[in-house]
């Protein structure tokens, strides 16, 4: 079986925005915890596409994904995802092809289908009678080729040609692992926010996986929340305002991630506290040896290859040292 020392772990960053902070200081947070991480020996390094939340500063992730990876050295760096339907695979091709040209094995391109938003943003990314998830795989296809030149093509993405990064399909259901599975590419499954799905979609992606020039065999890598912390008490008081943060988008009044002392103070209804412990039952939240539990069950339930860690926590401070409780456990 599989343990915590024998897998790589990696980082899923929404660059939080805190109520009390600004944008200027998530994205300065993001590169300090980039720098930690790679000190700490975290193997990837992915920023995630989210638009209108004003918890959330890491919209503009392809820009993103060069800063980090020039404050870092080692760490590779990617999307988790980019949504394809939001952009013309051109341009993605082209952004990707620049940031591999400019950090040579260093990049990662994880590509997921979802609107990373609320559908009235899709539209004003997309445009009138724009892009859609429907036509994803001619999509994808079509972002793939333009990684090689084509005389038979008029238009060319002539950054990517020669520039191809390792691509990654990501989801949070079936349709992205079976998908990945028949491409024979790596897939990341967003078990974070789709604990309930997790088990089918690696099982599908493992059924239909093909070998490929890219892959022999399956690598699955699993999104997971984590807050680690001292004490098992202090994990869940550092974890209650992302619950009251997910609490508020559900009511369509998206929030900054409050302070830990907010959460405490908020006057939840019996049903808001159902629905918090809901959502709170899949991630791992505890000291060290609660959340040593907790990763080494889900390594046995799933065999993942991988486990991407991401934690939302108000304080710097704290999120820094989430991740260097999980990166002690791994020794």
């Amino acid at each position: 079986m599989t343990s915590l020392p024998d897998i790589p772990l990696s980082v899923l960053d929404l660059s939080p925005v805190v109520a009390g902070g600004g944008v200027g200081d998530s994205l300065r947070n993001t590169l300090d915890l980039a720098r930690r991480t790679e000190a700490l020996g975290y193997h990837r390094y992915w920023l995630a596409e989210h638009h209108n939340m004003p918890g959330i500063a890491s919209s503009a992730t392809a820009v993103m994904i060069g800063q980090v990876a020039a404050a870092t050295e080692r760490i590779r760096v990617g999307s988790g995802g980019v949504m394809l339907p939001n952009h013309a695979p051109l341009v993605v091709a082209e952004q990707f092809g620049t940031l591999e040209a400019f950090h040579p094995g260093r990049i990662d391109l994880g590509i997921g289908r979802a609107p990373g938003t609320d559908q009235r943003t899709a539209l004003a990314l997309r445009g009138p009678g724009g892009l859609t998830a429907e036509n994803f795989p001619q999509q994808f296809a079509e972002l793939l080729a333009y990684f090689e030149h084509s005389d038979q093509r008029a238009v060319n993405a002539v950054t990517a040609e020669g520039n191809k990064p390792p691509v990654w399909l990501l989801g949070s259901s079936g349709f992205s692992a079976r998908m990945a599975g028949e491409l024979g590419l790596p897939f990341s499954f967003a078990h974070h926010f789709s604990a309930e799905n997790t088990l089918p979609a690696v099982a599908l992606y493992r059924d239909a996986f093909k070998p490929s020039d890219v892959l022999t065999e399956p690598y699955v890598m699993l999104g997971v929340s984590v807050v680690a912390a001292e004490t098992d008490e202090r994990a869940r008081y550092l974890a209650a305002p992302s619950g009251l943060t997910f609490l508020s988008l559900r009511k369509g009044r998206p929030i900054p991630l409050p302070t830990p002392e907010d959460a405490a103070a908020y006057p939840y209804t019996d049903i808001e506290r159902v629905f918090i412990e809901d959502r709170a039952s899949s991630s791992i939240i505890g000291s060290p040896e609660t959340v040593h539990k907790g990763l080494e069950t889900l390594l046995a339930d799933t065999g993942a290859d991988e486990l991407m860690i991401t934690t939302m926590v108000h304080d710097q401070a704290d999120r820094v040292r989430s991740y260097e409780l999980v990166s002690d456990l791994a020794r």
